[in-house]
């Protein structure tokens, strides 16, 4: 296990330990112990243990580093399997409700003997837990509240954690002998921030070998259907997935299709029509004559000359209705067949134009790896500069920096940058607080120590639209305001944005020369993508930022390129595609 697995499970024991009721003290010792294993370089922790010399470490004593020497060697831990099962898994899914920490959890288990989230909704809606000494009416309502959304959201997942799991079925599918071609469709090929299921797209015609090893993947918990061209499977987190086999000549036309979304099929089988053609999944063929699109292509198929033997992949689909090729992130319906026809489509940008990316985070506030480490992960990805931009002082529960401790930060970059130890570049920013007047976290003699400021909001997010507007368009006019992160703070799957009025925020960033971030993780991906066009247009600048919180964050920004695809943007509309010298002479602008 790595050392943030490790930390990890130390977090979780201490959430059991806390639902159970222990010693207050034990419970902090794993959760200090998680920190400061957080603050030591993997291969260091990798020699103090070698050396059994991890007790040293302030914060780990003899019994926490016996459990981590357990973990770090065998990936296992019995303590905490023996742990786990005394608890109610009920319990655990409840911490997932907003406002419910273990302690309350507890406080409804022993009062109102609530394990489940079944019985705390029956007991919300019967009045029993705002009857509660510390609950009330408003936190019964927030758990009401919380438990729905969770329902809502349970339906669709990240793009990245869907992402992560067709990645690998789509190459053992093209490895299988059976196989021509192969590819996920819908919308995670769209790229949307969420997706409801998989579709897994194969050219083939031997179907059986295909069908079981999709539904004799080790993930798969349950396969709901299995027929001769289709097989339908549930993933042990819950996402399902959909196969279809198709001959080699109509995949081409399956993929369009199945790639959606509904508003783009609907407008590009409407053109076809114009065309005195019929478009569907199964190809593109003359509109006359009576029968179903299936029955209409097979009919084509039986005739010389028929034009869905033409086309071979999508770019060639596109032309045959006079339009250039469309990514499928731009296929939303929303003006790219008309961008398209005019040749107007923008060249999008990619993953290889980064040279970097700003808004990351060290164990010097809430990060779970150290300067050094991060630094040699941007490296490991081929960047030219890396930005640091930990908390601020007022984000107390992140761990937010003193003056002092920003400044020592600030050596520390300096210092790395001297020594030539790597060859990313480190930049030395801080995400300072937007304070609710729209005051910044630091004075000016601090902030003028710093290459860069990403400014944010994190506490008061119940102000009004009007007010919140008020407070981010203060802290994008002050002159050492370099961009404005996660614009809505919202969390996908998790929690609404704050309400703000995006234009005027967009109309301050741009008459400020102020960028407005792209945060890609996966939780966010916010600004919206689908303010970026109009955006972008006028001349607002975008940063892709990870805000990685950890080395294996950084990687995140492949979902923000995702998003900043969907938003028309190119290249050039990037702060971070600039290399190094370029993004040095902007930031001294």
């Amino acid at each position: 296990m790595t050392k943030n697995e490790i930390a990890d499970v130390l977090d979780e024991i201490g959430t059991l330990l806390e639902l159970k009721g222990e010693n207050p003290f034990k419970i902090r010792a794993y959760q200090t112990g998680a920190r400061a294993l957080e603050a030591i370089e993997e291969a260091e922790l990798t020699r103090l243990i070698q050396a059994e010399e991890l007790k040293t470490v302030k914060g780990i004593g003899d019994a926490l580093s016996q459990k981590i020497t357990e973990l770090h060697t065998t990936g296992k831990l019995e303590f905490y399997q023996k742990l786990k099962a005394t608890v109610e898994p009920g319990l655990l899914e409840m911490v997932e409700i907003p406002g419910l920490g273990p302690k309350k959890i507890r406080a409804l288990r022993d009062k109102l003997g609530i394990t489940s989230i079944a019985a705390l909704t029956q007991a919300c809606n019967e009045g029993k837990v705002a009857a509660l000494d510390g609950f009330g009416e408003k936190t019964q309502e927030k758990i009401l509240a919380g438990i729905k959304n969770r329902e809502a959201y349970g339906r669709r997942h990240l793009w990245w954690d869907a992402w992560e799991i067709a990645t690998p079925i789509v190459a053992g599918l093209r490895k299988l002998p059976q196989v021509k071609q192969a590819e996920a469709a819908g919308s995670l090929r769209r790229g949307m921030e969420t997706v409801g299921d998989l579709d897994f797209l194969v050219a083939g015609n031997e179907v059986a070998p295909v069908v079981a090893w999709f539904t004799q993947l080790p993930a798969v918990k349950e396969v709901t259907a299995s027929g001769e061209t289709k097989a339908s499977v549930r993933f042990e987190s819950g996402l399902q997935a959909d196969l279809r086999i198709v001959p080699e000549d109509q995949f081409v036309f399956a993929l369009h299709h199945f790639t959606g979304s509904k508003d783009h099929n609907v407008q590009m089988r409407s053109r076809a029509q114009s065309r005195g053609l019929s478009l569907s999944e199964w190809g593109l063929v003359p509109a006359e004559g009576e029968g179903t699109a299936k029955e209409k292509a097979e009919a084509a198929r039986a005739k010389k000359g028929k034009v869905a033997n033409k086309i071979t992949n999508e770019t060639e689909l596109f032309k045959a209705l006079g339009l250039y090729f469309i990514p499928p992130e731009l296929r939303e319906g929303l003006g790219e067949i008309e961008a398209a026809e005019q040749g107007e489509l923008p060249r999008l940008v990619e993953l290889k134009d980064l040279h970097g990316a700003f808004h990351n985070h060290t164990t010097a506030s809430d990060g779970r790896n150290t300067l050094a480490e991060m630094t040699a992960a941007a490296e490991a990805l081929g960047w030219e500069y890396l930005g640091i931009a930990d908390h601020s002082k007022s984000s107390y529960q992140a761990n937010g920096l003193s003056e002092e401790r920003l400044l020592k930060q600030v050596a520390e970059i300096r210092a790395l940058n001297a020594s030539r130890r790597f060859k990313t570049h480190v930049f030395a920013g801080v995400e300072c607080d937007i304070l609710p007047d729209g005051r910044l976290d630091y004075d000016d003699a601090v902030l003028a120590k710093l290459d860069y400021l990403v400014a944010s909001v994190h506490n008061v997010f119940t102000q009004d639209e009007a007010t919140m507007t008020a407070r981010i368009i203060r802290a994008i006019e002050h002159p050492r305001t370099t961009m404005l992160g996660h614009l809505t703070g919202r969390l996908l799957l998790r929690r609404e944005g704050y309400r703000v009025e995006v234009g005027k925020i967009i109309d301050a960033a741009i008459a400020n020369h102020v960028v407005i971030e792209m945060n890609a993780s996966p939780w966010r991906l916010d600004m919206d993508w689908r303010h970026w066009r109009k955006a972008a247009e006028r001349g607002l600048v975008c940063s892709v930022n990870p805000d990685a919180h950890e080395t294996a964050g950084l990687q995140h920004v492949r979902a923000g390129i995702n998003a900043a695809r969907k938003g028309w943007l190119t290249k050039e509309n990037v702060l971070n595609t600039l290399d190094l010298a370029a993004v040095k002479k902007r930031l001294a602008r």
